[in-house]
């Protein structure tokens, strides 16, 4: 058993236990309505051949029940083993993708870069998706087991010697489907994997400023970009379609030759003949199905060493360093006592948002000497500084939910009244009040229903609401026109004078600027 799914499928072991008997009474509901069809049929056709008093004296009511019986318990199982088993399957995977999710958060905590979004993404999709493969997998193989003894179970209608050669034929066609497996999929199904991944990381990468490349007409490059890499998968996914077609071939030739040497050796009477053959036959192309294990096993082994990567990262993480709930700050050898309202001056370009995005913990290039309560911020990790610095950048992270949603990332369990302070203070509540949704307004990815400066203040007011003892803000009034950036200044400074917290500001504006009481001036480097 995979040993992301260990836990996960536990809470599922009644659905799966349902999912694996009704895959079992599928498997011998097939086998036994092809069987007794042939039975039928047979019997009925030389019935016919004897005159009318054998047709008479053929019963053919209870074959037409158990026919009918076995077809309707086939639809109704088969119908319960995909549902149960699905059912199962994505219950378990909703929990290893919050696993999963958590584990890369923590490592992002800890410093450990997940990479480019795509990639994350492409792990926490289609690579969950592969093991959803292995679970429904588990309850087919045991309908594979059942139609095979069923079929073996039917071959004994052709006498003694029947047995044996079905036997074997099972036997040989799970040596050579997983031996084929083996050879001819693991390389490419590792490169289309390859391939899908590096694909979808592009494409989040170009998505991403879509409009802008619209705009100057850039489609068509960005197209031609991605074409070398989707060449690469569809090669690979070609020699993967190309495997699977040869290892079927070879299973429908064993079976086929195992039929022929049944009708061989057997010395039955044609009744008898069609139900051992046709039985034989429905267990061999159930048996077959398990070659679908083996032809995803090597996917299924490359997900499940991706995904257990991203544990691997969380586990590396060092616990949080202890930090003094109120620490003082070191900025380029100068100390500033908690609640100090500093600003970073210096001209464009000199490194101001580096260095502020690196005393928060979001990078560790800053040149300047930095400490938080004596301690260097890059080795600290965001795991510690989360809970010393709200910070309201340039860059402006918003979730695909409502206002409401973006606004709780800063403190779980917010209530509306404080949404609505803090969306006042950073003169944004006037904007909210007027969508039908108000709080529960809808804004889309990346807050695409909102303007820059809306975005801006919709972050600045999660910041207000974060309560920590540090608010780093880095040109919060870029785009607002004057009257309006006067009242934020107003309100960030009767905030600030409420809560004693202390302000980092990057601005150039003079009016923002007048927050500060202390300034740390940037110089360019070289």
């Amino acid at each position: 058993m995979i040993a992301l799914l260990v836990t996960p499928l536990r809470a599922q072991r009644r659905w799966l236990r349902l999912a694996v008997l009704c895959a079992v009474l599928a498997a011998f509901a097939g086998v036994g309505l092809l069987a007794v069809s042939g039975w039928f049929l047979a019997g009925a056709a030389l019935a016919g051949t004897g005159g009318i008093v054998a047709v008479q004296a053929f019963n053919y009511l209870l074959p037409s029940a158990a026919i009918r019986a076995a077809a309707i318990t086939r639809t109704g199982a088969r119908h319960g083993e995909r549902l149960l088993g699905h059912r199962a399957a994505l219950h378990a995977l909703a929990e290893v993708r919050t696993t999963l999710f958590g584990q890369v958060a923590r490592a992002a905590l800890g410093g450990h870069d997940a990479g480019r979004s795509g990639l994350v993404a492409n792990r926490l999709g289609r690579d969950v998706d592969a093991l959803e493969d292995a679970v429904i997998r588990r309850v087919a193989a045991a309908g594979a087991g059942a139609g095979a003894l069923a079929g073996l179970a039917g071959t004994v209608a052709l006498g003694w010697q029947a047995v044996p050669v079905m036997l074997a034929a099972l036997v040989l066609m799970r040596l050579v489907g997983r031996g084929m497996a083996a050879r001819m999929i693991p390389a490419a199904s590792a490169r289309t994997a390859a391939a899908h991944a590096d694909m979808q990381a592009d494409y989040a990468d170009i998505a991403g400023p879509a409009a802008d490349i619209a705009v100057y007409g850039l489609g068509p490059a960005m197209t031609a970009a991605l074409d070398a890499t989707a060449a690469r998968r569809d090669e690979a996914a070609l020699a993967i379609a190309r495997a699977e077609a040869a290892i079927t071939a070879t299973q429908t030739a064993i079976a086929a030759v195992t039929l022929t040497v049944l009708a061989l050796v057997a010395h039955v009477s044609a009744p008898l003949l069609a139900l051992g053959l046709l039985a034989a036959a429905a267990g061999l192309e159930t048996w077959a199905g398990l070659v679908a294990t083996d032809l995803r096993r090597h996917q299924v082994e490359q997900a499940e060493e991706r995904l257990l990567e991203l544990g691997r990262d969380s586990d590396r993480v060092a616990p949080p360093a202890h930090l003094t709930a109120n620490p003082a700050l070191s900025i380029a050898g100068r100390t500033f006592a908690p609640g100090t309202r500093l600003r970073i001056g210096g001209p464009s370009g000199a490194g101001k948002t580096r260095l502020v995005e690196t005393l928060v913990g979001l990078r560790g290039d800053a040149p300047q000497d930095l400490a938080v309560d004596g301690k260097d911020p890059r080795g600290l990790g965001l795991g510690a500084l989360r809970s010393i610095f709200s910070l309201a950048g340039q860059d402006v992270p918003l979730i695909a939910g409502s206002i409401a949603d973006n606004l709780r990332l800063a403190r779980p369990g917010t209530n509306e009244d404080e949404m609505w302070a803090a969306l006042r203070i950073a003169c944004i509540d006037d904007v909210v009040r007027t969508m039908a949704g108000g709080l529960d307004e809808w804004l889309g990815g990346e807050g695409a229903r909102l303007s820059g400066g809306q975005k801006r203040r919709l972050v600045l007011a999660r910041a207000l609401l974060a309560e920590r003892p540090w608010l780093v803000l880095d040109e919060p009034s870029e785009g607002l026109d004057a009257a309006t950036e006067a009242l934020l200044v107003e309100r960030l400074r009767g905030w600030l004078d409420t809560t004693g917290a202390g302000l980092v500001l990057v601005s150039h504006r003079p009016a923002m600027s007048a927050l500060a009481t202390q300034v740390v001036e940037v110089q360019p480097l070289g």
